[in-house]
């Protein structure tokens, strides 16, 4: 574009010298090649001064672009902060950009689903192994157990163990220590003769103390085995109220909290508790690193499962749509508002670091061929307005 500027000044030049003291209709061709003349080097050298100094003249108020790149790299960056970057245009932006519904048609196609559980699975299974016992007992110890010595939870453990209550879920482990306390004293007879025997009266007779001791078994297991087959035994509704009052007292009684939490603390400051909650940890590392790995496991399907429904309930459920929506303007509004300034000034900063020539040939590079065309239209508007003019003139 450089070389069609130029020649077209070369043409204007060559027709002005040679229509140079032409009379007739020569001369209005040669007014137009001298006002395009004077068009064209006007643009050139108001194109020219933006990068460089024409002809290397010490000219004022030319090589804009490498002399003044700080001034100008600020004034873009505060220009896309404001019309850009404001938390109000990305914010509305984000709200009527329909991106959960996106999301939601996007997730619903089971190989996008398919392909963010492998993408994410191959990523914990490359963390997990990196996370050495070491640095998980570390934080175990100076962080997570003196974190959860300090906060309350007894009030936490009431409305657990209310929950737990109220929908039932005790029953199934009260049915399974009735059954292993039913075998366990059917086995053992004569452990129970030994803590029974003892405590017999000495002028009681062996045979009678037989007798008494073997009522006793045959007794407490027909009562274990009442208990353990009828659901609405007394003794269960014992349990029950017993459970229930335990988890009110948790929440509400001042003692029963403070006894709560002083054994929580001694559980928690135990010098084995850490290691075996590392313990815990490795053995859960290694099972979820082989349940990562199989493409086949549950956990990977269930995994793309759940990541399907949720695109099918993005698509299907406006209110949740519009809740999802509402909250990622408000998030995206809050980086932007918080965090605005410091993104944007990713601008300024790259252009800081350019060097003054180097920031003009990046920039001439990118907009130069637009740049031309003003070159361009100076000799073109130039020939068209010097031949208004010589014609204007001998009209006048």
């Amino acid at each position: 574009m450089r070389s069609v500027a130029l020649a077209l000044l070369v043409l204007a030049a060559v027709i002005y010298v040679v229509t140079l003291h032409h009379g007739g209709g020569w001369a209005y061709l040669n007014a137009a090649a001298e006002a395009a003349m004077v068009g064209a080097l006007a643009d050139w050298f108001a194109v020219t001064a933006l990068f460089r100094r024409p002809l290397g003249l010490p000219i004022p108020h030319t090589a804009i672009v490498p002399t003044r790149k700080d001034s100008l790299a600020e004034s873009l960056e505060q220009f896309v902060t404001e019309n850009f970057l404001s938390e109000e245009v990305v914010a509305e932006k984000m709200r009527t950009a329909q991106v959960s519904r996106r999301v939601g048609e996007w997730l619903a196609d089971g190989n996008h689903a398919e392909r963010i559980v492998a993408e994410g699975a191959r990523t914990i299974g490359a963390a997990l192994p990196k996370l050495g016992d070491d640095d998980v007992a570390a934080f175990v110890r100076g962080s997570l157990l003196p974190r959860f010595v300090k906060e309350p939870l007894s009030p936490i453990a009431g409305h657990f163990v209310q929950s737990v209550v109220e929908d039932g879920a005790h029953h199934a482990l009260f049915d399974l220590l009735l059954v292993e306390a039913y075998d366990w004293l059917a086995d053992n007879r004569e452990l129970l003769a030994d803590v029974v025997g003892p405590r017999a009266p000495r002028w009681s007779p062996q045979w009678v103390d037989r007798m008494v001791i073997d009522r006793i078994h045959r007794e407490a297991l027909a009562w274990l085995a009442d208990v353990r087959d009828n659901q609405s035994h007394p003794a269960r509704r014992a349990v029950d109220r017993l459970l229930a009052q335990l988890a009110d007292d948790l929440q509400h009684d001042p003692e029963t909290m403070e006894r709560f939490e002083s054994w929580k603390a001694r559980m928690l400051t135990h010098p084995d508790m850490g290691s075996s909650l590392t313990a815990v940890w490795d053995a859960m590392r290694t099972a979820l690193i082989g349940a990562i790995n199989d493409p086949d496991s549950a956990l990977r399907i269930r995994a793309i499962k759940a990541l399907q429904d949720l695109g099918l309930r993005f698509q299907e459920d406006e209110s949740l749509r519009d809740r999802v929506d509402t909250r990622a303007s408000e998030a995206v509004g809050y980086v932007v508002r918080t965090y605005g300034r410091e993104i944007v000034s990713v601008i300024s900063d790259t252009i800081e670091r350019w060097d003054g020539r180097e920031a003009a040939a990046r920039i001439e590079l990118h907009v130069g061929r637009d740049l031309q065309f003003i070159r361009i239209n100076g000799t073109v508007v130039g020939a068209l307005v010097g031949l208004l003019i010589h014609t204007l003139t001998q009209v006048l």
